[in-house]
């Protein structure tokens, strides 16, 4: 008996190859899902697809701003910007436009077209004037025909007889071909009838210019204009002022005299040589001598006022001794030079008083 109590005990305490690896296989299980529930604890929590599509656009559309300079602290550090591999642009070009800054020019043929780029731009600039100049020159001598004045029209001798002339000194060893305009102003006798019609003296005075022009003879002139010397096409003025008084300026005289101005400053330009007032008194002498503290060497070169006519021809050294004696030189009058036509003086006829009825005889 004792025999088979001690067997099954035997069988309790010591368990069967079995059930231990199922012990084992459990254990390891358990290990495994633990191991597996941690690392999913600690991984971050996965975005949707839908924002990380969203993220991805919005990457690709925003640019990327350039970093100039880092946010403000206590010390503000400037970052300098990413250097540009496009050329450097100028501010303002000359059209006011942005233009690109182009290397300074090295050889002689860049130099030249430089050059020549900047005399186009300042011609453009100075272009408009001229053009109106020329237009304004060729409407005034379609409307008034200062040819068909001097060729076709006799002016009164009462009003503009004795008033201008023209002399031509003629090519020498010592001068060239000279033309001078005469205007003697101390011939007029009637001061509201000479300059009181404006139109008429302008026309007159047109036409003494328009001879001038004529004895120029610019339409065969074959003699090239030097750069800096004297222009061979060109005429010297006259203007005399012998007996005329300065005490006061007649209305009609300053506006005939405002207008001749106006007109051949248009019509004329770049004809006139220099331009002399002789027989000017002393005090009226003084005041051009203050106005060429004024006027540019251009013009004051032009202008000379004399106050004695015998002293023109010391002005005028090259063809001075063929000048008139009473300016100072030797030869003929300016009465026997070029002038513009005349018609008669008009007589004006006195109408004789009608007679007076005799009266009748008284009847005895």
């Amino acid at each position: 008996m004792s025999t088979e109590s001690s067997a099954p005990m035997a069988t309790t305490t010591e368990p069967a190859p079995a059930v231990e690896e199922k012990k084992i296989e459990a254990s390891e299980l358990a290990s495994q899902t633990e191991k597996l529930t941690v690392s999913e604890t600690s991984a971050p929590a996965p975005v949707p697809a839908v924002e990380e599509k969203k993220e991805e656009e919005e990457k690709v559309e925003a640019p990327a701003a350039p970093a100039t300079t880092a946010p403000e602290t206590s010390e503000t550090v400037v970052v300098p910007p990413p250097a540009s591999t496009q050329p450097e642009k100028k501010a303002v070009a000359f059209d006011g436009s942005a233009e690109e800054k182009t290397p300074a020019p090295s050889t002689p043929l860049e130099k030249l077209f430089a050059e020549l780029s900047s005399i186009v731009q300042e011609a453009a600039k100075m272009l408009p004037r001229p053009r109106l100049e020329l237009t304004e020159a060729l409407k005034w001598r379609k409307n008034v025909d200062p040819v068909k004045l001097l060729e076709d029209v006799e002016f009164d001798a009462g009003k503009f007889g004795g008033l201008g002339f023209v002399t031509v000194y003629p090519k020498t060893e010592s001068h060239g071909k000279e033309i001078v305009t005469w205007n003697i102003y101390g011939s007029v006798k009637d001061k509201q009838a000479t300059f009181g019609n404006v139109e008429e003296f302008v026309k007159w005075r047109a036409a003494l210019m328009e001879l001038s022009v004529k004895e120029l003879d610019l339409p065969s002139a074959t003699e090239p204009i030097p750069a800096d010397g004297v222009d061979p096409y060109r005429m010297v003025q006259v203007h005399d002022y012998n007996n005329v008084s300065f005490l006061r300026m007649d209305p009609a005289v300053k506006a005939a005299s405002k207008e001749v101005i106006q007109v051949f400053s248009m019509a004329y330009p770049e004809l006139l040589k220099e331009k002399f007032f002789v027989n000017v008194p002393v005090v009226m002498g003084w005041v051009f001598a203050a106005m060429k503290l004024f006027l540019s060497p251009e013009t004051v070169k032009k202008f000379h006022p004399l106050a004695y006519g015998s002293s023109l021809a010391g002005e005028l050294k090259a063809f001075g001794p063929e000048l008139p004696v009473v300016y100072g030189g030797k030869g003929k009058d300016i009465k026997e030079g070029l002038t513009v036509k005349y018609g008669a003086t008009p007589v004006v006829e006195e109408t004789p008083a009608a007679a007076e009825p005799a009266e009748p005889a008284e009847k005895k």
